[in-house]
């Protein structure tokens, strides 16, 4: 059986690097699903949820991003991300303050200009997917990322 080599990269550090089956990403305009010998692709990563999953009948595990690029070629599958997070690195007191943060500024919409309302927007949509992930995931035993060396 052929598997997916998958890459995950954020400007900070490398996130995950290991064979999957399949990965589901979230994608500007939906959702799509990588498959081994998958034809090849670029996009945009939209925030959302990813999906892996190691085997077929595997679980699949699930990672926050708040967006960036993906690009699949010869079984080799690569996210530049902003941002990835696996359930258990999410702290949800302080996405739950972020969460409330931004949405006070995005009540006070009056006192701030088009492009501050839109840096807050996407706050704001981060810190809902991270809370998602972290509530949904956590409960199933989810997976852990390997410790930084």
């Amino acid at each position: 059986m052929s598997l997916i080599r998958l890459k995950i990269v954020t400007p900070e550090k490398l996130v995950l690097e290991q064979e999957a089956y399949s990965v589901t990403l979230p994608v500007i305009g939906g959702e799509v699903t990588i498959l081994p010998d998958h034809i090849p692709y670029i996009g945009s990563l939209a925030p959302g949820e990813i999906f892996i999953r190691r085997e077929i009948e595997g679980e699949p595990e699930a990672l926050a991003t708040s967006g960036g690029f993906v690009e699949f070629h010869g079984n080799t599958l690569t996210l530049l991300a902003d941002t990835a997070e696996a359930a258990e690195e999410i702290d949800i007191d302080r996405a739950e303050e972020g969460r409330k943060r931004a949405e006070e500024l995005m009540r006070e919409r009056g006192s701030i200009d088009e492009e501050e309302y839109a840096r807050v927007a996407a706050s704001l949509e981060k810190q809902l997917i991270r809370l998602k992930v972290a509530r949904k995931h956590r409960s199933r035993g989810g997976f852990t990322l390997p410790e930084e060396e």
